[in-house]
């Protein structure tokens, strides 16, 4: 082989890889985080939805499509659990310590945590209000409801966003279709009654990583990442590794064949 060849041959399969690397080496820019949440009934409400929480940066994307709920009526939403890491969960019956037959909201924050982010239409969703029901979504005639927000939010909610749940409120357990007093005063605000303040539905974040949403299920992390979940950067570095080898294998099946064809004891050219 002359050496002029021998520098040609060499520039081609160094530039492959030398793109290769460079596009590993490059940083890669944050990709969106999604969390599917499946929202299941307390307190026999009949209520059940599904919650998708996007991470893009700071700003969070809630999504909401509920059904079950007491029609015609505003449910207030928060997101609870802790950002220092304390493990939260949804409650279940044992949660009523009084033996009302009610988990009121005292009782479920022991187990799901204070209010870190309120589900408002729109204005302030700060912990203060939680009971803004001016400013809550209300149920169709059927008992639908579908939110959708984006939110700043602090680093220490995006850091801990798998320690976070979304609770819906308010429940019907008399049947007439509207908040009344028959269960008493809520326990937050005795302007309100125990039934808009009781929580409907809870659930607890499960991680999914976007571009790979379950349908009909809850992606639980685990398997092999495909492309959609991998920086964009990798995904090229592994495109260009790819292009680098075959390149590779390409000039050398090539090589093989001059030689190959090459009368027995003489070199190749």
């Amino acid at each position: 082989m002359t050496a002029q060849r021998s520098t040609r041959l060499a520039a081609l399969l160094a530039l492959p890889v030398a793109l290769a690397l460079s596009a590993a080496a490059a940083p890669a820019h944050a990709a969106e985080k999604a969390f599917q949440i499946n929202l299941k009934q307390l307190n026999n409400s009949g209520g059940s939805g599904t919650a998708m929480l996007s991470l893009n940066g700071n700003q969070l994307t809630v999504k909401i499509e509920s059904k079950g709920l007491v029609p015609g009526q505003p449910h207030a939403q928060h997101i609870h659990g802790s950002t220092d890491g304390h493990d939260f969960q949804c409650p279940d019956a044992s949660a009523d310590t009084d033996g009302d037959g009610i988990v009121n909201n005292t009782e479920a924050t022991v187990h799901y945590g204070d209010i870190n982010i309120t589900l408002t239409t729109d204005g302030d969703t700060g912990p203060d209000s939680g009971l803004a029901v001016d400013r809550m979504p209300k149920a169709d005639a059927q008992g639908n409801l579908s939110y959708e927000r984006t939110i700043p939010v602090s680093q220490d909610v995006v850091d801990h966003i798998k320690d976070l749940h979304v609770v819906q409120h308010g429940i019907d357990p008399n049947g007439n279709k509207k908040y009344d007093f028959g269960a008493g005063k809520s326990e937050l605000d005795p302007k309100l009654p125990q039934e808009a303040t009781a929580p409907a539905v809870c659930g607890i974040v499960e991680g999914a990583a976007v571009g790979s949403i379950p349908v009909g299920g809850v992606e639980t992390g685990g398997g092999t990442a495909d492309s959609s979940e991998l920086p964009a950067a990798l995904v090229g570095a592994g495109a260009l590794a790819l292009v680098a080898a075959t390149g590779a294998l390409v000039v050398r099946r090539r090589r093989h064949a001059t030689v190959s064809t090459e009368p027995t004891g003489q070199g190749a050219a």
